[in-house]
């Protein structure tokens, strides 16, 4: 009797290991996948924020190049500012998903993005002035903080590596060039 009692605890104390390591590695399962999931949809974010964001800039340069006849447009100038407008609540909507799922590193330099990129949307409707030097330069800071997003996206989604270290070299816009014998303020 004393023997199959011993069998029976053994067994018992055997299933309830079972158990618990299955419960244990279930959980742990779970939370992986919870954050893995997590970090999906906040690389999905980040990426379709700085989607919006570019394209809100080509659009305000086409209008501001159409409006300072640097180029003809193929579309209207109302045309180009109606995209810009909606391009710009597009923008808006992707930055909500940062606020949302985004650590506050990210959030910030989600913020500075948009304080520059939303300048130039001003200067290509004309809502403030500005030179072409100033246009230019505006382009080059927007483009510096996408950078620092990537950087602080980066860090909160645990990609190593940098994309404004020494690696990553300075590169200058793809903007037209200014006129022939004109400086970037425009004069000759």
């Amino acid at each position: 009797m004393g023997q199959q009692l011993l069998t029976i605890s053994a067994v018992l104390v055997g299933a309830a290991m079972t158990y618990m390591t299955n419960t244990l590695a279930e959980r742990r399962r779970l939370r992986h996948e919870l954050h893995t999931r997590w970090d999906d949809r906040k690389l999905d974010a980040y990426g379709d924020y700085i989607d919006q964001v570019r394209a809100c800039v080509f659009l305000a340069s086409s209008l501001y190049q159409h409006r300072e006849g640097l180029y003809e447009a193929e579309r209207s100038e109302q045309d180009l500012t109606t995209e810009l407008a909606e391009a710009t609540r597009l923008r808006g909507r992707a930055f909500e998903r940062i606020m949302l799922l985004g650590n506050d590193r990210v959030v910030e330099a989600g913020h500075e993005v948009n304080a520059v990129a939303q300048e130039i949307d001003w200067q290509a409707t004309g809502r403030i002035t500005g030179t072409l030097a100033e246009w230019r330069q505006r382009h080059r800071t927007v483009f510096q903080r996408i950078n620092a997003f990537h950087d602080s996206a980066r860090e909160d989604l645990g990609v190593f590596g940098r994309v404004t270290g020494q690696q990553h070299p300075q590169r200058d816009l793809l903007l037209p060039p200014t006129g022939q014998g004109q400086d970037d303020t425009g004069n000759v």
